[in-house]
């Protein structure tokens, strides 16, 4: 990085720190979203390995639905039904029917992928204009904070999905850690088995939670073909949603921790990217590797423990 913002082999900078944090914090936004799909669904008890697919079917949903209705906000909010229907699939079989969480997940990615490929080959590709030109999200500046210093720039000129990453952190943040649901909910997580002596309905909160963590990532998938860009390719989430999990345990299931990790993920993408385009004497594959050593060390314990939720994966069946 010193190196690339020195200038090189002695030329001008060919970027700035600036505008390389930039990069990295928009390609961070659907790695905010997929960890927070997981740390709402995990401080519940419910593995969600299917955040893969949530990003991509609701890339594909929100590509499609902003076409037709010629309206980008309509594909947002497509995207993030499309997210949520994944989640019922994975709530009502793994909550209900107790089929291995994992499984459920791994299955559904899939599944998806197959799907969303089919379709983007027998439908979007025979009419692009009718079914795979959205449009995008224009970035909007927040008067006098966007013009802070070297800050500004990089974090109040986003889009709308941008920001609604900020509530996210924010909202998901303060209600896990400073609400009665919140309390409710990671106790579910803990304890099943005291929070249902205490009148909480156990597998009902799971259903809820994990709906919501469906639409979140719903919403992060729709930064591909909302904001990233304009059209719906073959899996073009790019396996994002297992990053979005190594993020998730290298925040400790915290939002604000995975909020930082997907951070860290999103500089390092960024960081192989420029260093690819200018040539530098450091490969490139080392420092896109940096992110998923350092999630090593930390499930490992070299970073302090690293602990899930107790009943995380586990099925509860009352009585």
């Amino acid at each position: 990085m010193v190196w690339i913002v020195a200038g090189g082999n002695g030329d001008e900078p060919s970027i700035s720190l600036a505008g390389l944090i930039a990069g990295s914090v928009t390609l961070a936004v659907p790695l905010v979203f997929g960890s927070l799909s997981g740390v709402l669904c995990e401080r519940v008890g419910v593995v969600n390995i299917a955040i893969e697919g949530q990003l991509l079917l609701g890339a594909f949903s929100a590509a499609v639905v902003a076409t037709v209705t010629r309206n980008v906000y309509a594909g947002l909010v497509a995207a993030a039904v499309a997210g949520t229907l994944v989640s019922l699939v994975l709530a009502v079989v793994s909550i209900k029917y107790l089929v291995n969480q994992i499984i459920v997940g791994v299955v559904l990615n899939v599944l998806i992928s197959g799907l969303t490929s089919f379709l983007f080959s027998t439908l979007l590709t025979a009419d692009p204009d009718g079914l795979n030109k959205p449009g995008r999200l224009p970035p909007v500046d927040i008067p006098f904070l966007s013009d802070i210093p070297i800050i500004g720039p990089i974090l109040f000129h986003q889009s709308l999905v941008g920001y609604l990453m900020y509530i996210a952190v924010i909202v998901v943040y303060l209600g896990l850690f400073h609400t009665k649901w919140g309390l409710r909910v990671r106790a579910v997580g803990e304890h099943p088995q005291a929070a249902d002596t205490v009148g909480i309905n156990v597998n009902r909160t799971r259903f809820w939670n994990v709906l919501m963590g469906g639409a979140i990532a719903g919403i992060g998938g729709s930064f591909f073909t909302l904001v990233s860009v304009d059209a719906f390719s073959k899996d073009m989430s790019g396996g994002r949603g297992y990053i979005a999990l190594a993020a998730l345990i290298f925040g400790r299931w915290n939002p604000l921790g995975a909020f930082l990790a997907a951070l860290l993920f999103g500089f390092a993408d960024n960081l192989q990217s420029v260093i690819t385009i200018i040539g530098s004497p450091v490969p490139s594959q080392f420092m896109a590797m940096l992110p998923y050593a350092l999630t090593v060390f930390a499930v490992a314990g070299l970073v302090g423990r690293s602990r899930p939720p107790a009943a995380s994966g586990i099925p509860y069946v009352k009585g």
